[in-house]
């Protein structure tokens, strides 16, 4: 029994290194996707057609937020539970329900978007962006299907389906996308319509990324992933109705969904005041349009990049933490919880700092636009600093929603969202700050929800993770590698290209940094063990005198 004990565990922290790993990549490719795509985008549509899309995009996600946001994670605890308990019968249950409700949802929510989309318009004072909306409308359909499919495979710790149709998604999006938009503007359409039909890449990425998700269903063998949980009695436990499953569901997805829609809710009323605030200082709709387009494509889409490493973190620990409660693994449950609030920061530190510093060089070698580069940077610089805050904001909302408090982030969204368009209002509309107030608004919001979810995280949970460990190591880690950064680029650039320096810069940060951490104990033995091969990694890291060798007796 022991070594079945053991095996267990073993098991399950190698899914959960690997569910990380599989969608840190994926998530990574995908930025980097929708950062390519922002480039020739922003060169064929200008910051005018962009200032289009963003209102679009804004509206959208607002929607797929309340028809989705939940279903991954409600769907991903309830099998998971299931399968920890040995009832095979009740977690496919789990998901035909599931599956028939949000399709009835989606559909509502493409029919509102249609319908409503030149209100939408009309709110942001931009009447042009109803065509990109309407075009947008039916990915929230395929959208849903899609999620409910990704909360059944995470449900079984399998990540590599979610991360394969985010990939065709992404590649959607890049290919038809841009392939659209020099169409129509070669057959002489407006801003408007060729905004339209750039959006629709999208629509097209989801549907086929949907497909491959129904396929993969149809061929998954849930036998094999179930054998470490069965029982004898597996084939005849009782299963609950619908109506207790699908009354657990939205105890469950509810509450996610409004911590999440409050966020998206919040975006979208930040754009409507970023608007109507920068008309009212005197700037003329389309100039508004255009520096929110550049804003939106430029700083927003960097700024998106470092989090989606972290993402992964919070989605895999959800069904992990689950199974290790319902297997009375308290000890076990505690150190995934610091695990991963660990590696967040390790993550989130050096790009928040690195970003920031170098805000105007990463805008020039990623975008073509360099008059528009130099614009931006500044509320990049800004932005950037609230890395950090988003990135611990994804992983105590795992951490309280696993523990069954998923109605505590929403105060904190609720506070979080009040102070931003609080700021926002105020600062967009003082004439000698303007735009600038939008990515101040967004570094007190996330700041303001961070701290009042530690604080809930300490009281509810009873987890208080050490500062000096989660915080001040990697902290004076990426000061050092900011400071590397931003030094190293000032002596390249006397003697290369801008570009070259500003990727040898980036990469002589990355080498202090990785170094420092270990000089000063940031990263230990133990958590290079938690990693695929641990034990080959601390055999190098011995050898480049990283780590202290450990005598064969101890």
């Amino acid at each position: 029994m022991r070594t079945t004990s053991t095996d267990k565990p073993k098991k399950s922290t190698n899914l959960f290194v690997s569910g990380v790993l599989i969608l840190s990549i994926s998530n990574v490719l995908q930025k980097v996707i929708g950062a390519t795509l922002k480039i020739p985008l922003h060169g064929l549509l200008g910051g005018d057609g962009m200032g289009y899309y963003y209102i679009a995009y804004a509206i959208y996600v607002w929607f797929y937020m309340i028809s989705t946001a939940g279903l991954p994670v409600a769907i991903s605890i309830m099998i998971s539970d299931s399968r920890a308990r040995g009832n095979f019968r009740e977690a496919n249950k789990i998901f035909g329900i599931t599956l028939r409700f949000f399709m009835a949802i989606g559909m509502a929510g493409t029919v509102i978007m249609i319908f409503g989309s030149k209100l939408f318009a009309k709110l942001y004072e931009q009447q042009g962006a109803y065509l990109a909306i309407m075009a947008l409308a039916p990915t929230l359909f395929f959208v849903c299907i899609s999620s409910c499919l990704r909360g059944y495979f995470q449900g079984y710790q399998l990540m590599l389906p979610t991360a394969i149709s985010q990939l065709i998604e992404a590649l959607g999006k890049l290919i038809i996308g841009i392939s659209l938009a020099i169409l129509t503007i070669r057959q002489g359409y407006g801003t408007e319509v060729t905004a339209a039909a750039t959006v629709m890449g999208l629509t097209v990425g989801v549907f086929v990324g949907m497909l491959f998700l129904i396929f993969y269903k149809f061929r998954f063998k849930s036998e094999a992933y179930d054998a470490e949980f069965a029982r004898p009695d597996s084939d005849t436990m009782p299963v609950r109705g619908w109506r207790s499953i699908a009354k657990q569901l939205f105890m469950i997805a509810v509450p996610v969904t409004l911590s999440a829609s409050v966020m998206s809710f919040t975006s979208v009323i930040d754009g409507i005041i970023i608007s109507r605030q920068l008309q009212s200082i005197g700037y003329t709709a389309d100039l508004a349009r255009t520096m929110m387009g550049d804003y939106s494509a430029q700083a927003v889409t960097m700024w998106n990049v470092p989090p989606a490493l972290i993402y992964p973190i919070a989605y895999s620990i959800i069904p992990l933490i689950s199974a290790a409660m319902k297997m009375g693994q308290t000890e076990r449950v505690k150190t995934i919880m610091n695990s991963a609030i660990k590696v967040a920061a390790l993550i989130a530190l050096p790009s928040s700092i690195g970003m920031s510093v170098l805000s105007e060089p990463i805008l020039k070698l990623v975008f073509t636009d360099q008059a528009a580069a130099e614009r931006v940077a500044p509320l990049l610089s800004v932005l950037a600093l609230s890395i950090f805050f988003i990135s611990m904001l994804s992983i105590t909302n795992a951490i309280l929603q696993v523990y069954g408090h998923e109605r505590k982030p929403i105060i904190s969204m609720l506070a979080g969202s009040a102070v931003k368009i609080a700021v926002s209002y105020i600062l967009i509309g003082t004439p000698s700050i303007g735009i600038f107030g939008a990515p101040v608004s967004t570094f007190v919001c996330y700041f303001v929800i961070m701290l009042i979810n530690f604080y809930f995280v300490a009281r509810y949970v009873g987890l208080i993770p050490d500062v000096k460990v989660i915080l001040i190591k990697p902290l004076i880690s990426a000061i050092i590698c900011g400071a590397a950064a931003i030094g190293s680029h000032r002596l390249l650039v006397l003697v290369l290209n801008t570009k070259i320096a500003t990727v040898c810069a980036i990469g002589i940060a990355a080498l202090v940094y990785g170094v420092f951490i270990f000089i000063i104990g940031a990263v230990t033995r133990d958590d290079i063990m938690l990693l695929p091969k641990g034990s080959k990694l601390c055999a190098i890291f011995e050898k480049l005198r990283l780590l202290k060798k450990v005598d064969a007796g101890s």
